[in-house]
């Protein structure tokens, strides 16, 4: 069936009304700049804020480092084990990698059968490359918000990302690894350090870019971490030589200062963290598809898309299923086939069979503004740290970024790059 004059001027305002709820002006952007950096202030000098600002007892690296070394990195139900050979200057060696994936029952069971299952992966990693009976230094990233007490322990403050085992918040991470390894025979590894993932994206970075000072992580959940001066650090209780300074985990996820528009408090309303987490669930991956699809939903209760057709998940309850993924955002923003019929495709697969290149175009146009909301959020953030470190960016600076939406979204990063040219005018080229 086509479209009629009419149809396109029900979808026309219908759209504007979606178009009003998820847009952001440079005011607004300038206002959750300033939001931000009260909010950094607070936290690191102890005080109420939704930004934990947590001192991780780790600073850049001078990139002279040398040695092996193993890493876990946890984050998701995927993890990974490597080993790499740091050789100064700067470089390191390829290296040698295993992936690994957590059930359902490791995430949401027990703590002890999480860590437990972890260790089995590092014993079968140490026996498939050889490195069983040689003494290792692991480094831990852990990508969960934690309270740390020395660069090598920390305690789980709370579980993100649909995580929930039991007996682990409150209790020192790195303890509850070592005891696992214990169990299951893992001699000789000595973990030496325990890092947040966006920590270990700047260092990983730093380690080769010296203008490094920025970690952040834009993928399932998000994140970021810098170096800050510990004469700025107000709550910092140690001591530190004169022009000493450290890499602070902010935890930028929980930022609540934003504008929400009704999807977003219906979301939220929704989630198994109602109340936190608010920005995070207006930029990753975790919460992008569902936000479309609730706004997409709108559209197919008003009769403006699929009037004739059924419209599939676009009908369901929101709930923790979160049917319409991220990575399909991805795929329908990526179309540049005829008619869009990728995007018919993924519809179609999605229950909302024999759409009109008219509904094609429509949810495509809806996936464009929660995705341009979600970048210009995450630039006006990332602007706020730097001129944190950098009030009138009289140097350069690298940003290190990793994730699938910043990686894997089409659009995503030109989004990021024009709200901070629009933020921080010609500046805005001396981040990199």
């Amino acid at each position: 069936m086509k479209s009629t004059p009419k149809n396109r001027k029900l979808q026309k305002t219908a759209l504007g009304k979606i178009e009003n709820d998820f847009n952001l002006s440079t005011s607004d952007l300038r206002g959750v700049m300033r939001d931000f950096r009260l909010e950094m202030e607070r936290g690191l000098a102890g005080g109420k804020s939704s930004l934990k600002m947590i001192p991780t007892y780790v600073d850049s690296p001078t990139g002279r480092e040398r040695g092996e070394f193993v890493a876990l990195d946890l984050g998701g139900t995927n993890f990974r084990i490597l080993e790499i050979s740091l050789e100064g200057g700067g470089r390191s060696g390829k290296p040698r990698i295993m992936k690994f994936v957590l059930k359902k029952h490791h995430v949401t069971g027990a703590g002890s059968e999480l860590f437990d299952f972890i260790a089995e992966c590092m014993r079968k990693f140490l026996r498939k490359y050889g490195a069983a009976g040689r003494r290792l230094d692991l480094g831990f990233t852990f990508s969960f918000p934690v309270k740390q007490t020395a660069v090598d322990s920390g305690e789980l403050v709370c579980w993100t990302k649909d995580f929930s085992a039991r007996g682990v918040v409150g209790h020192d991470v790195v303890a509850l690894l070592g005891e696992a390894f214990g169990r299951k025979g893992v001699d000789l590894v000595n973990i030496s350090a325990l890092v947040n993932d966006t920590v270990g994206t700047l260092v990983a970075k730093a380690y080769e870019d010296a203008y490094c000072d920025v970690g952040v992580i834009l993928g399932t959940g998000t994140n970021a971490c810098y170096r800050e001066s510990l004469s700025r650090v107000k709550k910092w209780r140690g001591s530190f030589s004169k022009g000493a300074g450290m890499i602070i985990n902010t935890e930028w996820g929980n930022f609540n200062r934003l504008k929400l528009n009704k999807y977003d408090r219906y979301l939220d309303k929704h989630s198994e963290n109602r109340g936190f987490q608010i920005l995070e669930k207006t930029v990753s991956g975790m919460y992008l598809g569902e936000l479309a699809r609730l706004a997409i939903a709108d559209l197919a209760g008003a009769g403006s898309v699929f009037a004739v057709h059924g419209a599939g998940i676009f009908t369901e309850a929101a709930g923790a299923a979160r049917l319409f993924k991220s990575e399909y955002m991805s795929e329908i923003l990526e179309d540049r086939s005829r008619g869009l019929r990728i995007t018919g495709r993924v519809l179609d697969a999605l229950g909302a069979r024999g759409s009109t290149e008219s509904d094609r175009r429509v949810v495509r146009i809806v996936c464009e503004m929660v995705r341009r909301r979600a970048a210009r959020i995450s630039a006006a953030a990332l602007a706020a740290v730097v001129l944190k470190m950098d009030g009138r960016l009289a140097r350069r600076h690298t940003i290190a970024i990793d994730g699938s939406v910043f990686e894997k979204m089409p659009g995503f990063e030109a989004d990021m790059r024009l709200a901070l040219a629009e933020l921080l005018g010609p500046r805005a080229s001396r981040i990199r």
